[in-house]
C-alpha cells in the first residue's frame, strides 16, 4: 500500500510515525503502515456468499457461499485471540460481509476489544438503517468497490443498478458521518476511467480511494491478459499522481493510495527526484518504513471456514485453521518453512529481485502473483515495471 497523498503532497513526514514510537498499537489509522513491528492487518472473509458475481473476485464468491463458514461463537473466539495478539486492525470481507446477517455484532465484539473495524464491501446492501447501524457500533471505515462509472461497472459486477445501489450506499455513509472510501482494481477493460473516477470522487466528495493493481487469484486469474503492460501502469500511475496533486491544489486533500505493486513506491520517489521534489529524500524515509509486500508478516487472512493465508490471494496455500489452533500462535509459528522464509523474503526472492536496488522499499513484491505466473513463489514479480536502469539505480 502507498500512500500517494501522503508522501507526493506531503501529508505525512518521518516524524509523524516517530513520535508515536512507530508501534502498531499507538499509531493512528493513517499511519499505521509506517509501523516497525508490522502486527498483521487481519482480513477474515467472513462468507463465500455474494449478491454479485464479479468477473475478477479473489474469493470466487457464489450466491449460496459456504456450510461451513465459522459460527458466531468461533468469530468471537477469533477477534478475542485477535486482540490479545495486538492486531490493530480487522478487516471484514466475504464475498458480501453484509450479507452475513450477525456481521453487525461481530464488528461492534472487536471494536469493544479495541480492534478498528473495517469493511470491505460492494456497497448495494447499504440502506439508510444499516449505515446508521454501522456508524453507532463505531466502525471505523467502509470500502466500497467501484471500477468505473455506471456503465462498466455494473459490467464488472454482472449485475445492471449495482453503481446506482452502490452510490446510494456511499451517500448514506456520508450522511451520518460514516468515512467511506472507494475501492478500484485496475485494468485494460477500465483504465480509461480513472479520469471520471477522480471527478466523481471530487463531486460526491468522498475522502478516500484505492488504487489497486489486479492480482491473478481466484476470478482474477481469467483476467491476466487484461493485466496493464508495464507502459500502460507507468501511465495509470503517472495520471493518479498528477490528479491527486491536483484535488490538493484546490484544497481537496483526498486520501490516494495504490495497492498491491509495490514497485509504486520506487517509481514515485525516482519521479520526484527527477523534479527536483525537496522532499524526495524524506519520502524514501518513509518508504523503508513502510517495508513494502508485508503477506504472511504485516497482513494476513482468515478464510470463511478458518483456514489461515499469509493474504486474502493466497487462498491455496493454508499455515493451519483457528479451529484448530489460535490465529496467533499459526502466525507465529516458524516451523512451516513458508511462514518462516515470508517473514524475511527479501532474503529469498530470486532474479531481478534479488539484486535490486529498491528491495528494502519493495520487499519483492507479489510472490502470489510470480507464483501464478511462473509457477515460482520466489521468481520475479511480472507486474513489476521498473526497468533495467531503475532497478540498478542508474536513473
Amino acid at each position: 500500500m502507498i500512500g500517494i497523498s501522503k508522501l507526493y503532497c506531503g501529508t505525512v513526514e518521518p516524524s509523524d510515525a516517530l513520535r508515536y514510537g512507530r508501534h502498531s498499537g499507538s499509531l493512528p489509522s493513517h499511519l499505521l503502515q509506517f509501523s516497525a513491528d508490522k502486527k498483521p492487518v487481519v482480513v477474515w472473509n467472513v462468507t463465500k456468499a455474494c449478491n454479485l458475481k464479479c468477473i475478477h473476485c479473489y474469493a470466487r464468491a457464489e450466491e449460496r457461499g459456504e456450510q461451513k463458514e465459522l459460527s458466531r461463537e468461533e468469530g468471537m473466539a477469533l477477534i478475542d485471540d485477535l486482540a490479545r495478539f495486538g492486531v490493530p486492525v480487522l478487516l471484514f470481507s466475504g464475498g458480501e460481509p453484509l450479507v452475513r446477517p450477525d456481521l453487525t455484532g461481530l464488528a461492534n465484539y472487536a471494536v469493544e476489544k479495541g480492534i478498528r473495524a473495517v469493511i470491505s464491501t460492494n456497497g448495494t446492501l447499504i440502506t439508510k438503517e444499516k449505515a446508521a447501524e454501522l456508524k453507532d457500533i463505531g466502525l471505523s471505515y467502509v470500502g466500497i468497490s467501484l471500477d468505473g462509472m455506471e456503465a462498466v461497472n455494473d459490467n464488472f459486477r454482472g449485475k445492471k443498478g449495482a453503481f446506482r445501489e452502490a452510490l446510494e450506499g456511499i451517500r448514506n455513509c456520508k450522511a451520518v458521518g460514516l468515512k467511506v472510501g472507494l475501492r478500484f482494481t485496475m485494468n485494460r477493460m477500465n483504465v480509461k476511467e480513472i479520469p471520471r473516477i477522480f471527478d466523481f470522487i471530487e463531486e460526491e466528495d468522498i475522502p478516500r480511494i484505492c488504487f489497486y493493481h489486479l492480482v491473478y487469484a481466484g476470478r482474477g486469474s481469467n483476467l491476466v491478459e487484461e493485466d496493464l503492460s508495464h507502459q500502460e501502469t507507468r501511465a495509470a500511475l503517472d495520471l493518479i499522481i498528477d490528479r491527486t496533486r491536483q484535488l490538493h491544489e484546490k484544497g481537496k486533500p483526498v486520501e490516494v493510495l495504490t495497492v498491491d505493486n509495490h514497485a509504486d513506491g520506487p517509481y514515485l520517489y525516482l519521479r520526484m527526484k527527477r523534479e527536483g521534489n525537496p522532499r524526495a529524500a524524506e519520502v524514501l524515509e518513509l518508504l523503508k518504513m513502510n517495508e513494502g509486500n508485508n503477506s504472511g508478516r504485516g497482513i494476513g487472512c482468515v478464510s470463511w471456514d478458518g483456514s489461515v493465508h499469509a493474504d486474502q490471494f493466497w487462498r491455496h496455500y493454508s499455515f493451519g485453521n483457528v479451529r484448530e489452533r489460535p490465529f496467533s500462535e499459526i502466525w507465529q509459528d516458524l516451523s512451516d518453512p513458508l511462514m518462516a522464509k515470508l517473514k524475511e523474503k527479501k532474503k529469498h526472492v530470486k532474479g531481478r529481485c534479488s539484486v535490486c536496488k529498491w528491495l528494502d522499499v519493495c520487499a519483492g513484491n507479489f510472490r502470489v502473483r510470480a507464483e501464478a505466473v511462473t509457477g515460482d513463489i520466489w521468481a520475479p514479480d511480472p507486474a513489476c515495471y521498473l526497468t533495467d536502469d531503475e532497478i540498478k539505480g542508474e536513473v
